[in-house]
């Protein structure tokens, strides 16, 4: 297995009130864990296809991906049309599902852990995982939620508490479409998500 999603940003602890029937702020994080072992495990028997096949409805039922993508962007997303909002969106989840399919390739004994949570910035809460390993120092792996629809949904990943996967996205996309527009944007979008495919051993 590759290294999973990049991550990080300082945050302040101002959590608000978790309401009554969300669950626990580690349900998404748990379900979300369970299927990537299955994808790490199956890996060669499922192949790429299958491990998106796998992955999709579950990245959308533990990730806001709508509210993810629109976040990327920055402000540019107000400027879109309804039509390349729409566009944008189904993009993102492509993106987004053909990128773990991609790094979760194999299993080598990995596991993950939960540690606990935290109150994190604009009433969210830091999820803190790590990924245990065999022989080698475990990494560190947290997951920002917040609550939608009474439950918990993921908007964003840590790895090693240092770097932002969120606020990676968002400088490259807003600064690609600032130089170029939006068409440009999503031509290399289309590209990393075909280098995706093309960049595991059994999709060749």
């Amino acid at each position: 297995m590759r290294p999973a999603l990049l991550l990080a940003a300082s945050l302040a602890l101002a959590a608000l009130p978790v309401a009554a029937g969300a669950g626990e702020p580690r349900d998404p994080v748990d379900r979300l864990h369970v299927s990537l072992e299955e994808a790490m495990k199956r890996a060669e028997e499922l192949g790429f296809e299958g491990r998106r096949e796998l992955l999709d409805p579950v990245l959308a039922s533990t990730y806001d991906l709508d509210w993810m993508a629109a976040k990327s962007l920055g402000r540019h997303w107000k400027k879109l049309s309804d039509e390349e909002r729409t566009r944008w969106l189904a993009l993102f989840r492509n993106l987004t599902v053909s990128t773990y399919a991609d790094r979760f390739d194999g299993w080598a004994g990995e596991s993950f852990e939960v540690l606990g949570d935290s109150p994190s910035s604009q009433g969210t809460l830091l999820v803190r995982t790590r990924i245990v390993r065999q022989d080698e120092e475990p990494v560190a792996l947290h997951y920002r939620v917040r609550e939608k629809d009474d439950a918990f949904r993921i908007v964003d990943v840590y790895l090693e508490g240092t770097v932002s996967e969120l606020a990676l996205r968002r400088g490259d996309y807003s600064s690609l479409v600032k130089r170029e527009g939006f068409d440009a944007l999503v031509s290399a979008v289309e590209q990393k998500i075909a280098e995706a495919r093309v960049g595991t051993d059994d999709s060749e």
